[in-house]
């Protein structure tokens, strides 16, 4: 069992799983191409059902490795659900789960370090971003009821109902269109629309989502100091055993120089 351990937790079985995750995702994506499938379909299909094997495989051998601990690790989860997604039979009205294949190319986020850093930083910033999606959504709620009282009636595709507001604001805040396709629109009935939306723009888009990026880096940057310290830690103590086995040797170096003296 030891030495099965170290084959699945070796850097080539980790590189070769990559590398199967890798063509994985290539040939999916070339399922999805009709001249790629008239001309080498059964072979994709054939490739990708070798793949979706050594997935299960791979994942027994982990099970059987670790036991009960195997679920105490939520990438190891994370990989059993997309593992098991591809094994459901894609027949009659589960045929689009056919589609959710593709999410096996989301195992390199398990097996990659610096990925597998990247979304712990988010995982961690969740809480942070909680208070962050409240105060957007008050925002958004204020100024969608605003919107739609001042505006709804001149044009009620964009704020007609408090929903409609909403959707325009979201495109508003994106930057996406927002001056010619309906700031403008609206300021030719309303010259003074821009005193609302400026104000909408400033509030969202240049300080609640820089909050966001603030949060978010301030996570990853806690995530990377936890694991260096984690590293410093365990290079420590085996300094440390290092230390006290050469304490060992040196005591037993003297006891045999002194056994050795008449």
């Amino acid at each position: 069992m030891n030495a099965l351990k170290q084959i699945i937790e070796s850097p080539r079985f980790e590189a070769a799983i990559i590398a199967l995750i890798v063509v994985n995702a290539f040939t999916l994506g070339l399922e999805t191409s009709q001249r790629a499938m008239a001309a080498a379909g059964p072979l994709l299909i054939v490739l990708d059902r070798i793949i979706l094997a050594v997935f299960v495989i791979e994942l027994l051998l982990r099970f059987l490795v670790y036991r009960l601990r195997f679920f105490r690790d939520p990438w190891r989860i994370f990989d059993l659900a997309v593992v098991a997604i591809a094994l459901v039979p894609a027949t009659g009205n589960l045929s689009v789960l056919r589609a959710l294949r593709i999410l096996r190319v989301l195992r390199l986020v398990s097996v990659v370090p610096s990925l597998k850093r990247v979304v712990g930083g988010l995982v961690a910033a969740l809480p942070g971003m909680g208070s962050i999606i409240l105060l957007l959504g008050l925002l958004f709620y204020v100024f969608s009821v605003m919107a739609t009282k001042l505006f709804g009636q001149e044009f009620p595709d964009w704020f007609g109902t408090i929903g409609h507001s909403a959707y325009s604001l979201f495109q508003i805040m994106t930057l996406e269109s927002w001056s010619m396709g309906i700031v403008r629109p609206v300021m030719e009935v309303y010259p003074w629309a821009w005193l609302f939306f400026i104000p909408f723009i400033l509030c969202t888009t240049f300080t609640v989502l820089n909050l966001f990026i603030g949060i978010i880096v301030s996570a990853m940057q806690a995530e990377h100091e936890a694991e260096a310290t984690a590293e410093r830690s365990a290079l420590q103590q085996e300094q440390a055993a290092i230390l006290t086995e050469l304490k060992a040797l040196r005591e037993e170096v003297r006891a045999l120089r002194g056994a050795g003296q008449p």
